[in-house]
């Protein structure tokens, strides 16, 4: 009797894990990007160098669910970034700073999180296909420009990634996006700003308007970031964006329309952009874009031009390899400076700036 009661009990056990697994998950995840970038000019010096996290930033993560009745789940994500160059992590970064988010989600009810999470510029324009330099120069074709002048808070040159599609994330946030309602759906987000004594300094909204369907999406966003320091004027950072993509055949299109203003200086930049991707073979795809970007007065009316290519080849379905030129064009007097070009001499000494890439991708 003993044996049969012992025998039923790590059954039953075992029968507890079982189900208890099933119900739950957890994924290890991550991309690794490296290559070898050529830059016609930087402080009037070519360069050639091994850069990482170009076509796609180089990242670790982990994210699990778990089912606990009634169609919803517990949801977490813990993501970072690397230097696979060096092995280090970003700069001013640590270890989950690139997502660090929990929530619940479920069908019906949608889903929201808490956390370090990106933005709606990033999840609505960028991560749902809108952005032609996701076809063309990804990393490289970001838009930054002869705009130092824009003076952004915490910006290493001012004005990189001015319109935060690189993959900016709010501190603090909770974040709400809607179930899908024939295709449409809408997203909430607010940021606390934790400063004692008053709830509205230094804080963030972000917010978003979402349509999919089979082969074409159209989406829009809206993100203000306050700044605050003690003792000084808050400044307020204002992004909105339209974005959509169309899929037909071989080809993927896209266009993309973002802008950004500082408060602290009446700065203000726009681009509109075009991208088209042909996919020659299974293997074997083509990608191109366009971009026009313009500033206002603050930013002494500087305007630029930029174009980007890619020639990318699958060697599996996780691992490519890539050729990719992106070339930028500044108004008369402005000095050309791609993004991804931070350091204190990466601007172009004159209107001009190229870079031609070899690189390998690989995601797990």
């Amino acid at each position: 009797m003993k044996k049969t009661q012992i025998a039923l009990a790590i059954l039953a056990g075992t029968l507890m894990s079982t189900a208890a697994q099933a119900q739950s998950s957890v994924t290890l995840f991550g991309m690794i990007d490296t290559g070898v970038t050529y830059v016609s000019n930087q402080s009037g010096k070519t360069t050639v160098k091994m850069d990482d996290g170009v076509n796609g930033p180089n990242l670790w993560g982990m994210r699990g669910a778990e089912d606990i009745g009634g169609g919803t789940q517990v949801i977490f994500e813990l993501v970072n970034q690397f230097q696979v160059d060096n092995g280090q992590f970003m700069p001013n970064s640590s270890l989950f700073s690139r997502t660090s988010l929990v929530g619940v989600t479920n069908d019906r009810a949608g889903k929201l999180t808490l956390g370090n999470q990106y933005d709606f510029m990033t999840d609505s324009l960028y991560a749902a296909g809108n952005d032609p330099a996701q076809i063309s120069g990804h990393f490289y074709g970001f838009r930054a420009g002869p705009f130092t002048k824009l003076a952004l808070p915490q910006n290493p040159t001012g004005a990189f990634d001015w319109d935060r599609m690189a993959g900016e994330r709010i501190a603090n946030s909770v974040k709400y996006v809607s179930p899908v309602y024939d295709g449409f759906s809408a997203g909430a987000m607010y940021g606390f700003g934790n400063v004692a004594g008053s709830v509205g300094a230094g804080n963030s909204t972000s917010f978003s308007l979402n349509y999919a369907a089979s082969s074409f999406g159209a989406n829009a966003a809206y993100t203000n970031i306050k700044y605050y320091t003690a003792g000084s004027p808050q400044v307020s950072v204002r992004n909105w964006g339209l974005g959509a993509h169309y899929k037909f055949g071989a080809w993927y299109t896209n266009a993309l329309f973002t802008t950004v203003h500082n408060s602290a200086n009446g700065a203000s930049v726009y681009e509109g952009s075009v991208g088209a991707q042909y996919r020659i073979t299974p293997a074997l795809a083509a990608g191109a874009s366009y971009m026009y970007m313009k500033g206002n007065e603050v930013v002494d009316n500087n305007h630029a031009h930029q174009a980007a290519a890619i020639l990318d080849y699958s060697l599996s379905k996780r691992t490519d390899v890539y050729v990719m030129g992106v070339y930028q064009r500044a108004s008369s007097g402005g000095q050309a400076q791609l993004n991804g070009m931070n350091s204190a001499d990466g601007a172009s000494s004159g209107q001009t700036q190229a870079v031609a890439r070899v690189g390998l991708h690989t995601r797990f």
